[in-house]
């Protein structure tokens, strides 16, 4: 029997890419647009995966196509080390004056949410003098040596690639009042059998958990940690690869405390920042930036002009079209969708979300996670054309992740496909 065209892709993929290249997907992007993508065989899928995040600005915005065709016929590639550019400072204003604090700023620019990682624990290290590194249970910082280190998930991201660097804790996410109570005891006996908070130079966290479960952090934890840090002047880095460009109904996570007068005093960006381009930013106190000597800190590919001109456009297309709060209403249709179908979906033990970061959690009736079902629903709905994508630590988590600029009707319709998806009918 003759294969067909993603067939045919599927055995030449398994037999020239490695297995631990994990895919979701058995078919093959031909196109896109916005919130729609279509195969190599002419299938519509309505995309609520955006790349794991990328795409709050959906699939090839015109303002984004058009901002990098425009730098495109001027030059691709200078290496901002070597010939700098205007653009590269330009963008690094910008995130200076909308991320959340009213202190100095600078903006180093990267690649990619790992390596941005990787520089703003370097940077950490050497404005303090320290080594040591908290991070929590449950969170995803990246797959290269040292973020898979910070990452509090075994399988699959650290299985066989250990040792790990040391120096790293983690504790538990403080995502409810008894888990905040098991953080706060965690905290005090790392710094009672393990490391002086004297050595301790950041703490790490995502104010609300990716590939953990779309966990959201306790408001009074955001301030424990806070007056944690300020305590042992410990470095307070919040990770907002995930949660930033409007995906939480505010530009970014940590906007909703800053009304508290909290926050971080380094910031790293990527995914959304750049509609797709490979870009991303560490954003933080300007006497703390400046602590890497001259070289410290770069790369061949760091701030690339084409990602660096998609990632203007972004900033300037989430103000104007207003796509904090657009998500924010999507979010809320999405929820109070979910939470209408509770009562025909018995596995359906949890729903929450900030802004469009939505999250459904099934279980057992008695309580485990059920991985199984979660596996079948979003089966079920990528057989009617709904990309879905799981997390959580068991896997039982299904995560929506929808271009902030999807079509009404267009949401509307896949919120259908969800639900029988959900309901198996």
């Amino acid at each position: 029997m003759k294969q067909s065209a993603n067939e045919s892709l599927m055995a030449r993929k398994a037999a020239a890419t490695p297995r631990g290249v994990g895919v979701m997907g058995t078919f093959f992007a031909d196109r896109a647009s916005n919130a729609e993508l279509w195969d190599i065989e002419g299938r519509r899928y309505i995309d609520f995966a955006g790349g794991i995040a990328v795409l709050n600005t959906g699939h090839r915005h015109p303002r984004v196509v058009a901002a990098v065709q425009a730098q495109l016929e001027r030059f691709t590639h200078t290496c901002y080390q070597v010939v700098p550019y205007e653009s590269y400072v330009a963008l690094a204003e910008k995130l200076n004056d909308l991320t959340p604090g009213n202190h100095a700023k600078k903006t180093a620019l990267f690649s990619t949410g790992a390596e941005a990682v990787e520089n703003a624990i370097k940077i950490a290290r050497a404005a303090t003098g320290r080594s040591g590194v908290i991070a929590f249970g449950g969170a995803f910082h990246g797959r290269s040596l040292y973020a898979v280190a910070l990452t509090g998930k075994v399988t699959p991201y650290k299985n066989a690639f250990g040792p790990m660097p040391p120096e790293i804790y983690h504790v538990p996410f403080p995502c409810d009042a008894a888990t905040l109570v098991e953080a706060r005891k965690a905290v005090e006996y790392l710094f009672k059998h393990d490391i002086e908070p004297g050595r301790v130079a950041a703490f790490i966290y995502e104010p609300v958990q990716g590939e953990g479960g779309f966990n959201i952090i306790l408001p009074e934890a955001v301030r424990w940690l806070r007056e944690l840090c300020n305590a042992h002047d410990i470095l307070m880095i919040a990770d907002e690869v995930q949660t930033g460009f409007g995906r939480t109904g505010k530009l970014f996570a940590m906007d909703h405390y800053a009304g508290q007068g909290i926050a971080p005093d380094l910031m790293i960006v990527a995914k959304s920042l750049a509609a797709g381009l490979t870009l991303s930013a560490v954003t933080g106190r300007a006497e703390i930036m400046d602590a890497p000597a001259p070289g410290g800190l770069g790369g061949t590919y760091a701030g690339n002009p084409l990602a660096v001109a998609a990632a203007l456009a972004v900033i300037d297309i989430m103000r104007e079209e207003r796509l904090p709060a657009r998500g924010q209403a999507l979010g809320d249709q999405l929820q109070a969708r979910l939470r209408d179908l509770r009562s025909r979906v018995p596995q359906l033990a949890d729903v929450r979300g900030l802004g469009a970061m939505v999250a459904a959690e099934f279980r057992h009736t008695d309580g485990r996670p059920d991985a199984d079902f979660t596996k079948q629903v979003q089966a079920r709905a990528l057989a009617q054309g709904l990309i879905l994508l799981t997390c959580g630590m068991d896997g039982n988590v299904l995560r929506f992740l929808f271009p902030l600029t999807i079509e009404q009707p267009l949401f509307e319709e896949a919120l259908d496909m969800l639900e029988t998806a959900l309901t198996g009918t």
